[in-house]
């Protein structure tokens, strides 16, 4: 899953956190922890990365980062709400300054009518700010290129992060 340019962009991201000295936790679910693999297979990445959190299952996303369970059980776990409610998570239980939540529809089984495969739900929340919410619908592309555009986007997040 891991790329070059994929590689270079989470180098650039580290030494842009590590100027601001910042912290990045991650709440992944469809990713399964690529977002956070991507940052630490980067030496020193040690400075930046605070935290990643795999919530997989719903009880994880409940147990591990506070996301309720009645918000999963009026929204799905695939929502804007519980994105937001992850990367809000992230913050809370990590010393982050900066966390992304990414749920999501990878495929190949699992997509309905409303919420079909390839919808993924990112949020972005730093310290002190609005949380933002982003929804892409890749299509049913294939697993891996599913996580591996929702890896990309949350990559784009990260960078939006320091933009603002």
């Amino acid at each position: 899953m891991t790329t070059p340019v994929l590689q270079a962009r989470a180098a650039d991201l580290l030494k842009a956190y590590g100027a601001r000295r910042w912290k990045i936790a991650t709440a992944e679910s469809c990713t399964g922890g690529h977002v956070i693999a991507l940052l630490t297979d980067i030496a020193g990445s040690s400075a930046v990365v605070e935290r990643g959190f795999v919530t997989y299952s719903n009880e994880a996303k409940s147990e591990l980062i506070g996301v309720p369970a009645e918000l999963i059980a009026a929204h799905g776990a695939v929502s804007e709400p519980v994105a937001r409610a992850m990367s809000e998570g992230a913050l809370v239980h990590s010393r982050a300054d900066v966390a992304v939540g990414i749920t999501g529809i990878a495929g190949p089984g699992g997509g309905t009518a409303a919420k079909p495969v390839g919808l993924v739900h990112f949020a972005l929340s730093v310290k002190g700010r609005p949380t933002f919410a982003l929804e892409r619908r890749y299509g049913d592309l294939g697993r891996e290129a599913v996580r591996r555009s929702a890896v990309e986007d949350a990559l784009g997040l990260l960078e939006k992060a320091l933009a603002d």
